[in-house]
């Protein structure tokens, strides 16, 4: 073989030694990138988890507050309506 072929073949092994390493350090780039992409998304489902946690127990509060005026109402209205003496309850 000649001292050419020989050198023309090392710098064909070096540059594809060269190539396959940018592709791995490129692929773990990506892949790193994907893995803090991945981590942000979960960091946002989990803040809206706990806002739409928050918002549940504040309905639900709500409509236990609602219930309970709606009872403090009818008990209200039935008072009224045994002390009024225009109206059929009074009468008994």
């Amino acid at each position: 073989m000649s001292t050419t072929l020989i050198i023309v073949i090392v710098i064909a092994i070096v540059v594809l030694a060269i190539a396959a390493y940018a592709a791995t350090r490129g692929r773990a780039r990506r892949l790193e990138q994907k893995r803090v992409e991945a981590q942000e998304h979960r960091e946002e489902a989990n803040v809206k988890a706990r806002q739409a946690e928050k918002a549940r127990l504040e309905a639900k509060e709500q409509s236990e507050l609602a219930r309970a005026q709606q009872e403090e109402a009818e008990q209200l209205r039935s008072r009224a309506d045994e002390l009024d003496p225009d109206t059929e309850e009074a009468r008994r």
